[in-house]
């Protein structure tokens, strides 16, 4: 009996050794990063400049695995169904989060299903409008619309993305209503503002600047607290509409049951990588970066998927 128990102890011990010498070791090997949409866009620019860092900082390969379908539902199944070792890994925008809870059902649980590692960013939107119309701010853009009950149309990119919910939340506090159009991406969206063909467009502010410094639409306001470095001359929609702050933001997360010292080296690698260039290469894009804990990652995980899901609930928003 004794022998036994001396033998489970020992066994238990040599167990608690191996997994702490994997932990130091980690990574030993490439990792194998997520990204559940299409190369060239905002996740993926920003994705694989983090796995670039991460690359260069622990000396193993962190290699993109661009995984779209299922408004990034495919992709993130697989690291949910994947092994729990830290190899595989998953790189999203809080469509993640959002998606979900479109759905009449998910191969996944959120919040049970994976483990949040790190809070990497989050991306203010800008309200875009087409140039010709008689709106210069969001106060003229309520007017208009006020004005037009039900004649302005807004693009959407995507269903329950940043740019959707935002879009149904500004209807909603300003008290307004406007025809919400569903797009099959950003490309389109601009194609048909640019035109004439839609009124409006709110989207990730790094999609938006570059057609608003070439006059081809009119950004009249951005979605963030305070104004932003990269367009300090366009006023945020609280200046107009207090209390209105609305993110797209991305995150890394990890199937469930990672074991805690990998969560915490990776935790800790992010970090590093946001207190490089890496911080001024994001911040020049528009992009307010948001280092922390797992811990941290979590809280503001459930504060957001609490609001979105009100959102969702109150425009009845359902996945096509």
């Amino acid at each position: 009996m004794l022998f036994h128990r001396f033998f489970r102890c020992a066994a238990g011990a040599l167990l608690l050794c191996a997994a702490a010498a994997s932990a130091q070791t980690y990574p030993n090997k490439a990792v194998r990063v997520i990204i559940p949409f299409p190369p060239g866009g905002p996740t993926d620019t920003v994705g694989r400049m983090l796995a670039q860092k991460l690359s260069e900082q622990t000396g193993q390969s962190f290699i993109v695995d661009n995984r779209p379908g299922g408004q990034g539902i495919i992709g993130a199944d697989a690291v949910a169904k994947g092994a729990a070792d830290g190899y595989t890994l998953l790189f999203s925008a809080s469509t993640f989060t959002t998606t979900p809870m479109t759905l009449k059902s998910s191969p996944y649980d959120v919040t049970k299903d994976f483990v949040p590692i790190a809070l990497v960013g989050k991306g203010p939107l800008a309200v875009s409008v087409n140039k010709n119309l008689p709106i210069k701010n969001i106060k003229e853009l309520i007017a208009y619309a006020q004005a037009h009950p039900g004649k302005m149309s807004f693009a959407i990119g995507s269903q329950a993305s940043a740019g959707h919910l935002s879009t149904e939340l500004l209807k909603r506090t300003s008290k307004i209503d406007y025809l919400v159009v569903p797009y099959k991406g950003s490309a389109p969206a601009y194609q048909d503002l640019i035109g004439g063909a839609i009124d409006g467009f709110i989207d990730p502010v790094l999609g938006a600047l570059t057609y608003h410094k070439s006059g081809m639409v009119r950004v009249v306001a951005v979605t963030s607290r305070e104004r932003l470095p990269s367009m300090p001359d366009v006023p945020t929609v609280a200046e107009t509409v207090p209390g209105y702050e609305f993110y797209s933001w991305y995150g890394l997360w990890g199937p469930a049951k990672l074991p805690p010292d990998v969560i915490k080296r990776l935790n800790a690698e992010v970090n590093k990588a946001l207190a490089s260039d890496l911080r001024t290469r994001l911040a020049e894009q528009g992009y307010l970066l948001s280092p922390g804990t797992p811990e941290d990652f979590a809280r503001f995980e459930k504060e957001d998927m609490a609001r979105s899901a009100k959102i969702v609930a109150e425009a009845k928003i359902r996945a096509e």
